[in-house]
């Protein structure tokens, strides 16, 4: 039997697509390390985004067209994700242990931003990457609730704050510092600065994304937040009601301006199922987010229902990605974070730590 050759192999592997990019793992060379030994064959797949739950279909997909060549018997693959550091905003200085940093914002309250945020953290974490949260709603913290943490951050030297855990995430907010029925009677700058601190202050544990819940708007706050945080990108909440898309726009605008760019838009409560009946009914509107997203040419991420189920489970600590993690919602969240992931994953490469220091010395 003629044993195969890596030029047939290849070209068979040609014909397994990436369902997440739309390209082969050959062309967007991500397939290394092809060995052949007679009728053995073996090789790596590396993925820049996490994709657990994708890992055993796409195996499966890949033998089988390995072994579509004639002299194949036996096929190992490995398929691992490594995720990098991409490039932010010029002049930033960048956060250590922290690879991506992606901002979550909405122009306008109440349109399901901070559920958006949580469910997407959790939903990267099962997917396997590494994932904290920044609650940056000063005046408003919920990811302590939502997270179902409580407690005070330690500090192990005194400089720096642990961040809390939950379900595998780390979580930093106000939220742990302050009593729950406190109101912070603070002005911009006071809000801005805590937020600076609580960003890089807190010792994160190589984290490969850091989603930086934002305080609804567009004002000081979020402006000077959008200038000094390293952002990766930025992912756009809104529904589809016409008053939110009017306010999505300026938070979208907003991110332009100052050179970060915008992942995607996700709408949220895009529709309502009558759990008794099954009718379904736009309650605020049809498609909005998709006009919008069209209209600035960016992506279009996904849709999320209006469902008491996610309201209920947030509420209760146990967010949608845990509370059913097999459930349709669940699924709805991953295939949003992993579109986010990719897009990441397709972004110019933060090259920073590769160039050495120069140091200049005087001469006598």
């Amino acid at each position: 039997m003629t044993a195969p050759t890596q030029s047939a192999l290849l070209d068979a592997l040609k014909n397994v697509t990436d369902p997440n990019t739309g390209r082969d793992f050959v062309s967007g060379k991500q397939l290394r390390n092809l060995q052949v030994e007679g009728g053995d064959v073996s090789f790596d797949v590396e993925l820049g985004y996490p994709a657990k739950s994708q890992v055993p279909a796409l195996r499966s997909a890949l033998i089988a067209a390995a072994r579509s060549v004639p002299g194949v018997q036996n096929v190992s693959v490995q398929i691992a994700t490594k995720v990098v550091a991409h490039a932010a905003q010029r002049g930033v200085q960048l956060l250590p242990k922290v690879k991506n940093i992606v901002a979550v914002a909405s122009g306008k309250g109440g349109v399901g931003k901070s559920t958006t945020t949580v469910n997407l953290a959790l939903a990267l974490a099962a997917e396997g990457a590494s994932v904290g949260i920044l609650d940056a709603d000063i005046y408003g913290p919920s990811q302590p609730m939502m997270m179902g943490i409580e407690g005070r951050p330690e500090s192990v030297d005194g400089q720096s704050m642990e961040a809390l855990e939950n379900y595998g995430v780390q979580v930093m907010s106000i939220g742990f510092l302050i009593d729950a029925d406190n109101p912070m009677i603070w002005r911009g700058p006071m809000a801005t600065q805590a937020l600076e601190q609580l960003l890089r202050q807190t010792n994160w544990r190589e984290l490969d994304y850091l989603l930086v819940d934002m305080p609804p708007g567009t004002g000081d706050i979020q402006l000077t937040l959008s200038q000094r945080v390293p952002l990766t990108g930025a992912v756009i909440v809104t529904t589809p009601q016409d008053i939110a898309l009017l306010d999505a726009k300026k938070g979208l605008k907003m991110f332009e301006k100052v050179g970060v760019p915008i992942l995607g838009i996700v709408e949220n409560m895009a529709v309502y199922c009558c759990p008794n009946c099954g009718h379904t009914e736009h309650i605020f509107g049809a498609d909005g987010g998709k006009r919008m997203a069209e209209q600035y040419g960016v992506d279009y991420l996904g849709a999320l229902p209006l469902n008491l189920s996610i309201r209920e489970q947030a509420d209760s600590g146990r967010p949608s990605v845990v509370a059913d993690p097999e459930g349709e919602i669940a699924g709805l969240y991953k295939a949003v974070a992993r579109q986010v992931a990719v897009k990441i994953a397709a972004k110019a490469k933060d090259y920073s730590a590769k160039f050495p220091t120069i140091s200049i010395s005087k001469t006598t």
